[in-house]
């Protein structure tokens, strides 16, 4: 942690963190925010999921789109790791596979951004693997 030499530095973290806590709040009603759900089993970090699960969380900050993203256990593609699901409000989860810092950068632009599918979907729903 870096260290704090002025009043100027302290009320600058302050309202920093003051900012995220806010967002935090959110939390509270995950259907009102993005959420990102990387799997995060065994399968899935041996492929990779690791970076993409930091990516994430770190492009989504630095790009200012509020969302939660989380690690889960297995979602049962394990053929398809590392793979993530993504929840739109108002929209059914997506799930994509195969998915690395490039694909989730292409997740970030036209899927979260602006709505669009982009190739890697895996085309069973959530609700059916539930159910099984």
């Amino acid at each position: 942690m870096t260290k704090i030499t002025s009043l100027t530095e302290l009320k600058k973290l302050r309202d920093s963190l003051k900012e995220k806590m806010e967002s935090y709040s959110l939390l509270d009603h995950p259907d009102s925010i993005i959420q990102v759900k990387v799997a995060m089993a065994t399968c899935g970090q041996a492929s990779g999921a690791r970076p993409v699960f930091d990516y994430f969380k770190e492009e989504l900050e630095k790009r200012n789109i509020p969302a939660m993203v989380t690690q889960t256990g297995c979602m049962s593609y394990c053929y398809a790791e590392p793979t993530i699901e993504v929840t739109i409000p108002g929209k059914n989860p997506v799930v994509f596979g195969f998915v690395n810092t490039r694909k989730a950068d292409e997740i970030i632009e036209r899927y979260i951004r602006k709505g669009e599918l982009p190739d890697g979907v895996i085309p069973v729903n959530y609700e059916t693997v539930i159910s099984q």
